[in-house]
């Protein structure tokens, strides 16, 4: 199950202050309140609420100095208002709050979904075969095809990105947060930042872009590897080309090639995970190299703006001191598929 923990030390609330808020705001809520965290995320915090036997989850930003445009919490409250109808596995908003002298930021209060959160290792309750694993695969690649292929203007959601010149807008803005991340310079992600715009696919249809698609942002049900119950972390969302959400996925993946397995043990390779996703979405993945290439740039970001706050003092999670070496890993990743 996704367990909840003890508050990390210095990631502790206003109790007091965000019990009477929500009191305030939901006033159907009774009995005690009480509080958890989940420690399996890396960049957001994302606590268990608790009004008796009622259970809710908060999200809100990292502390510390917080990279422009990330960690939208309005952004994910936005989308998870109108997706759910349209895409089961997105949560039910229950409310934004803005008032920072409520907890020190922006936070989406939500419903708790239970169940299983695979990450580098499989859960106990699924068989370690590659039967179950291949199972778990084409649900998490047709829940990826079923968000791309989620009407848009239907849900709402029409007004949530620009995707004319979405792919030239992700490069300038992960280039930049990439600028204001390092810490020294790394020649990989020099190369990404000069090659990438010049070749950039057109896209294929308009779809939702989670941004950060993968199995560790998904739940399962203990007793059933073929459907992905729940979708989490959208505080990137917006409107664009799908297949650069498909090639985020891909970068995660395990194969030879990668220093880092996220995932352990035998899994279907990256040749199947395509060839699920051109099923069910059906859409053309001959430009894959640079979408692959452009995720692994995009990657190397991520984790060196986690790397950084670390080396700041803005986090004590010890997980993050490798990441600076992580992102070096995966710039080389990137130079290497682009010239594939």
């Amino acid at each position: 199950m996704q367990d909840y923990k003890n508050i990390r030390p210095g990631e502790e609330l206003d109790w007091p202050r965000l019990e009477a808020y929500l009191r305030e705001q939901l006033p159907q809520m009774s009995g005690d309140f009480s509080v958890g965290q989940f420690h399996g995320g890396h960049a957001n915090l994302t606590y268990l609420v608790r009004f008796g036997e009622e259970e809710m989850v908060l999200r809100r930003p990292p502390f510390g100095k917080i990279a422009p445009g990330a960690h939208d919490m309005r952004r994910e409250h936005r989308v998870l208002s109108a997706l759910n109808p349209y895409f089961a596995p997105a949560p039910r908003a229950h409310l934004l709050c803005t008032d920072h002298d409520i907890i020190g930021a922006d936070f989406v209060l939500m419903e708790r979904r239970t169940g299983v959160v695979i990450r580098k290792e499989l859960p106990d309750c699924f068989a370690d075969d590659i039967a179950t694993k291949t199972r778990l695969t084409d649900a998490l690649m047709r829940v990826c095809a079923d968000l791309h292929l989620v009407d848009v203007d239907a849900a709402g959601l029409s007004e949530l990105g620009k995707p004319d010149g979405f792919a030239e807008r992700q490069l300038k803005g992960w280039t930049k947060r990439w600028n204001l991340a390092k810490l020294e310079e790394n020649a990989d992600m020099s190369y990404l930042a000069e090659k990438l715009p010049q070749d950039i696919p057109a896209p294929q249809r308009v779809s939702i872009v989670h941004g950060d698609l993968k199995f560790d942002n998904c739940q399962f049900q203990a007793d059933d590897p073929d459907q992905v119950t729940s979708v989490f972390d959208w505080d990137m969302a917006t409107l664009g080309d799908p297949l650069i959400d498909l090639a985020g996925l891909l970068s995660y993946w395990p194969d030879a090639t990668m220093p880092i397995n996220l995932l352990k043990g035998e899994w279907p390779d990256k040749n199947y995970l395509r060839k699920k996703y051109a099923e069910f979405s059906g859409l053309d993945l001959s430009r894959m190299d640079w979408y692959e290439a452009f995720s692994y740039f995009k990657t190397a970001v991520i984790v060196q703006q986690l790397y950084a706050r670390y080396v700041a003092g803005s986090t004590k999670d010890p997980r993050m001191e490798q990441f600076g070496q992580a992102a070096k890993l995966f710039a080389n990743l990137g130079r290497q598929r682009l010239k594939a």
